[in-house]
This record gives C-alpha cells, sequence and structure tokens, in this order.
C-alpha cells in the first residue's frame, strides 16, 4: 500500500466512523433527550427519521455533485456541513430546532459516505480493492463497537449534548487533512443532471417518507399509500429518464452486469437485516433482561465488535475466493445466528444463551458486507464507480429503513410493551423476520458470477479525471 492509498483509506474510514458513531450514540441517548427537551414520543422518533430521510434521498445526488464538482471538494463540503450540523444539534434550546439540525446532518452524510468509498474504489487497483475496503469496514467497525457503550455512557453520566460536540474535533481535523492529502478528481460526466436528481431524489423522498410513516399513520393510510406510490412512479421515471438523457448521473447499463444487478439487491437486505436487528436487541437486553442502557450497550458489544475484527480479514478472503461465497456464506451465517436467538429468546433466557448466536450473526453480515461492496464496484469501469457508490450507499440505506419499518410492524402485530413477556413474544417474531431478510438475500446472491478477471485499469485520466488545482 503506498502513502497516498494509506491516506486516502484512513480519511474516508474516519469520516465513515464519524457518522456511524453519531448514529449509534444518539439512539442510545434517546431517553435522556427526550426529558431534557421535554420532546413527545413523536418528536424524539423524528431526531432519528430526519437524519436517514435527508441521508436516503440524498445519496446519489450526493455523489454526482462529487463527479461534476471535483470529489475532494464536494466531500470536503460535506465534512464541514456535517460537523457544523453537529454544532447545531449541541446548541439546540428545544426539539424543533435540533430536528432541523439532524437533517442537516443527515445531507453532509449523504455527501460523505457515498464519496469515500469512491475515493477508495479510484485509488486501489481491482485486485488490492477488497482488502481495502475490509480495512475500511474494520475501521468503522471501531465505532459501531465503542457506539453503544459510549452512547449508554453518556446517556447515564454526561449532558446529551457531548454526542455531537465530539464531531466538532474530529471534523476539523479531517477537513485539514483531507485538503493536505487527498488530490482533486472527476467522474465521467462533466455535466450535471439535473431532471435526474430531481426525479430519484423526490422518488426516493416518497419511498423513505411511507416506509417511516407506516407504523405510525397505518400502512393502508391515504398519506402512507400516496407517498410509496409517488416515490414509486417517480423512481420508475427516473429509471426512463436515465435511460435516454446523454449524461445521465446513474447509468441504467450497470443492471445488465450481474454482479452489479445481484450484489446490490443482496446488500439491500443485508442491511435490512442488520438495522432490524440492532434496532430490538438493545431494546430486549432493557425490557426484558433489566438492564440500563450502559449495561445494553456493554452486551452488544461482542456483536458489534465482530465487524471490527472479521471486516478486514473477510476483505483478503474476498480478493482470494470470491464475492459470491462470502456473501452466500456470511448471509447463511446470519440467517442461522438470528434464528437460533427466535428460538431460544424468552423471558428467562440468559445472555450466554444468546452470545454464540450474537457472534454468529455478527460474523455473518461482516464477511457479506465488504464482498458485496467489491462486487459492486468491480462491476463498473474505474472511472464510474463513483455513479455506482452512490447507488450501492443509497440502497444500503433504503435497506436499513426497509428492515426497521417492516421488522416493527410485524413486532407490534405480535407483542408490544404491555410487558416482559408480551415484548418477548414480538421480539422472537422480529427475530424471524430478520432471519428471513438474511435467507431471502442469500437466494438472490446465488445468482452472483463466481470469480471474476480484474477489470483492467483505466488510464490515469479517466481513471480519476484531471487533477485540479486547490
Amino acid at each position: 500500500m503506498t502513502s497516498k492509498q494509506a491516506w486516502v483509506l484512513g480519511l474516508a474510514s474516519l469520516a465513515s466512523f464519524m457518522m456511524a458513531l453519531d448514529s449509534l450514540v444518539v439512539t442510545t441517548a434517546l431517553s435522556t433527550i427526550r426529558k431534557d427537551l421535554a420532546a413527545s414520543i413523536e418528536s424524539l422518533e423524528w431526531t432519528v427519521n430526519a437524519y436517514n430521510l435527508t441521508f436516503a434521498v440524498l445519496l446519489l445526488t450526493g455523489s454526482a455533485l462529487g463527479d461534476r464538482f471535483g470529489r475532494r471538494r464536494t466531500f470536503v463540503t460535506g465534512l464541514a456541513v456535517f460537523t457544523v450540523a453537529s454544532v447545531a444539534c449541541a446548541l439546540s434550546p428545544d426539539i424543533g430546532t435540533l430536528i432541523a439540525a439532524r437533517t442537516l446532518q443527515g445531507a453532509g452524510a449523504a455527501t460523505v459516505l457515498p464519496l469515500s468509498l469512491t475515493l477508495i474504489g479510484a485509488i486501489f487497483p481491482p485486485e488490492r480493492r477488497g482488502r481495502a475496503m475490509g480495512l475500511y469496514l474494520g475501521l468503522t467497525g471501531l465505532a459501531t463497537f465503542g457506539g453503544p457503550f459510549i452512547g449508554g455512557l453518556i446517556a447515564e453520566g454526561l449532558a446529551w449534548q457531548w454526542i455531537f460536540w465530539l464531531n466538532l474535533p474530529v471534523g476539523v481535523v479531517a477537513i485539514a487533512l483531507v485538503l493536505r492529502r487527498v488530490d482533486e478528481s472527476t467522474g465521467p460526466n462533466v455535466r450535471f443532471d439535473l431532471p435526474g436528481v430531481v426525479l430519484v431524489t423526490l422518488g426516493a423522498f416518497g419511498v423513505v417518507w411511507g416506509l417511516v410513516r407506516g407504523n405510525a399513520a397505518g400502512w393502508g393510510s391515504a398519506e402512507v399509500v400516496g407517498a410509496l406510490v409517488l416515490g414509486v412512479a417517480l423512481v420508475i421515471a427516473f429509471v426512463l429518464w436515465e435511460r435516454r438523457a446523454k449524461a445521465p448521473m446513474l447509468p441504467m447499463r450497470f443492471f445488465r452486469a450481474r454482479a452489479f444487478a445481484t450484489a446490490n439487491p443482496a446488500n439491500f437486505l443485508v442491511f435490512a437485516s442488520l438495522y432490524g436487528t440492532l434496532f430490538f436487541l438493545a431494546q430486549y437486553f432493557q425490557t426484558v433482561l433489566g438492564e440500563g442502557p450502559l449495561g445494553a450497550g456493554l452486551r452488544l458489544m461482542p456483536w458489534t465488535a465482530t465487524l471490527m475484527v472479521c471486516a478486514p480479514i473477510a476483505g483478503r478472503l474476498t480478493d482470494r475466493v470470491g464475492e459470491r461465497n462470502l456473501v452466500v456464506g456470511g448471509l447463511l451465517l446470519q440467517t442461522v445466528g438470528m434464528g437460533w436467538i427466535a428460538l431460544v429468546a424468552d423471558t428467562d433466557t440468559g445472555y450466554l444463551e444468546l452470545l454464540p448466536a450474537l457472534v454468529i450473526g455478527g460474523a455473518g453480515l461482516t464477511m457479506a458486507m465488504p464482498a458485496a461492496q467489491k462486487a459492486v464496484v468491480g462491476a463498473v469501469s474505474p472511472r464510474e464507480i463513483g455513479q455506482a457508490s452512490g447507488a450501492f450507499m443509497m440502497l444500503r440505506i433504503l435497506g436499513g429503513v426497509f428492515g426497521v419499518a417492516v421488522t416493527v410492524a410485524v413486532f407490534a402485530g405480535t407483542g408490544g410493551y404491555g410487558s416482559a413477556g408480551e415484548f418477548s413474544a414480538g421480539f422472537t417474531a422480529a427475530m424471524i423476520t430478520v432471519a428471513a431478510y438474511a435467507f431471502a438475500g442469500m437466494l438472490i446472491a446465488l445468482g452472483m458470477p463466481g470469480r471474476r478477471a480484474a477489470v483492467p485499469a483505466a488510464p490515469a485520466r479517466e481513471e480519476s479525471g484531471v487533477p485540479q488545482a486547490g
């Protein structure tokens, strides 16, 4: 690994670390925020949903902006927006201001995350890309590993504002280093696809709004059905437009590549299973096993630690054994792990009875994620990695939103919060659901191609664009 590659990998991982840590610590500090700002349950939910909503709908736009106006420039702008929004969150005097600041945070994250993957994919050759993405996920896993513990610690011992103040020094340092150590580059298109941006943004907004509001407003309500129908119609219009656009933000020919067309939906279900599991595990430890926020965070650490420990190993294995084997094998392990929990979890179940299943499931998800990422970016030419990364990240976030929304609906239909026994019944149904996501993803991943020959690197001018000043 060259010095330039190491800097790009480290800084992209640092940016991803910020986003992952912020998401997790906010979740575990919600109870403290509710008491301090006198927030209702609905407004508290929007402190999470506002971030996810803008994050999901602007991912493709963030990637397109980077390709058009410069990846480093746009990456730094996104980091600056996220950092400033974090300060606004920390200074929020009421829940409305906090929700608005979280919305701005999501917009910054939507620019940073797809470009972090783009920068890595563009600077590493195909034969080393899997290892790099494994290291990227492993470093991001530090946030996943420590997030529940840090969030619980802050919720019990410090002011909740510190979960946002943490982003200020990290963001300032990251911006300074990116400007100094990362070269400017652009994507293949010099024109900005404004109609495509508008269609995909509004379409994704409709779909995500319907998923987020489904459980609160009712899945058969006019609001939810209307949002989903309108969102799907606009996504179809986006596809039709991209097929005829001279400079599309997402060329539809990508989906003619079997790796792209199968790895993306498989990864959608990886994150549906991941976020559905994460949403309920901490609540199970608190509601049924009687732990506090800190205790629940500590009990999640063996599960989250697999991302930090196993992701670099899985990334190296991907380069040797191929993406399909690891995606299929990883989703099989997640199916087994969550099925195990669904069988044994009850009001009198000990934590040690769940621990092996947590490790198996976490290791499985860790195997699948870097392999799916490599399959997607390897299915296109190096100069088109930015466009492929935007689609991959958008589907990943949509998978998480879908996974939580549907799993919550299943939980609500079979259980509730009235007692430990009622919650346990709903939790069992939720774990069956997340296991089903993983099993469906495994079936899709069987259609991925086997080991493929490395895609020849494009000339430097095509791969990363003409170097820009500043």
